[in-house]
């Protein structure tokens, strides 16, 4: 459930900032299919990649992470 959430955000956002789901793969250095089970909610992302993803959409960890996420932070 939670993974999902996570998921839903980084889709968006990389969508919002105007990046392929292949691009972005190659801008975080992972495979499309680690991205796409990260995106679909298969794979929960680790605090490093959550950094990363950030960084390359040029908002903070607290701007990606779901609602309830970033009220706990």
């Amino acid at each position: 459930m939670e993974a999902e959430k996570w998921g839903r955000r980084i889709r968006a956002f990389r969508k919002l900032k105007g990046f392929t789901q292949e691009s972005f793969a190659k801008e975080l250095g992972v495979s499309v299919s680690v991205l796409g089970e990260i995106e679909r909610g298969n794979r929960m992302p680790d605090e490093s990649f959550k950094q990363q993803v950030a960084y390359m959409l040029k908002i903070s960890v607290e701007e990606l992470a779901p609602p309830e996420e970033s009220k706990q932070r």
